[in-house]
């Protein structure tokens, strides 16, 4: 259907149930003892859902939802061209920032029927 045709208010709503996701993945960390740096930190049309920091490792986080599997796991969606996308933000986050002696990894949350599943150091930096 083309994008002219659709709900005009169905990208609200899939944005907010997002954010709704995203705010659980926050509180998880936070549980964890992770300091929560930025939340849909952007450079330009990229954007990383969490930045969260322990002790000397900071984790870019990629927040992925499914009511089933049906369609595969919500982790295949961070496929090859979403992990270069979350690179090139973080190596940006990294450089505007000036950061440095901090190790740093990918995170992926994902949720499906709501149950969270963790999976740090989910991928390598692409490039």
């Amino acid at each position: 259907m083309p994008s002219s045709n659709r709900d005009p208010n169905l990208k609200k709503k899939t944005v907010a149930v997002g954010r709704r996701f995203e705010a659980r993945a926050e509180t998880f960390y936070s549980e964890n003892g992770y300091e929560i740096i930025e939340r849909n930190w952007r450079a330009g049309r990229k954007e990383i859902d969490l930045i969260v920091r322990k002790d000397s490792v900071l984790a870019f986080v990629e927040v992925k939802a499914a009511s089933s599997t049906s369609f595969g796991h919500p982790s295949e969606k961070v496929d090859e061209k979403k992990r270069a996308h979350l690179t090139e933000a973080a190596h940006r986050f990294i450089a505007e920032r000036g950061i440095k002696g901090v190790d740093f990894r990918f995170d992926v949350i994902t949720f499906v029927r709501g149950k969270l599943e963790h999976f740090p150091g989910a991928f390598e930096a692409t490039g």
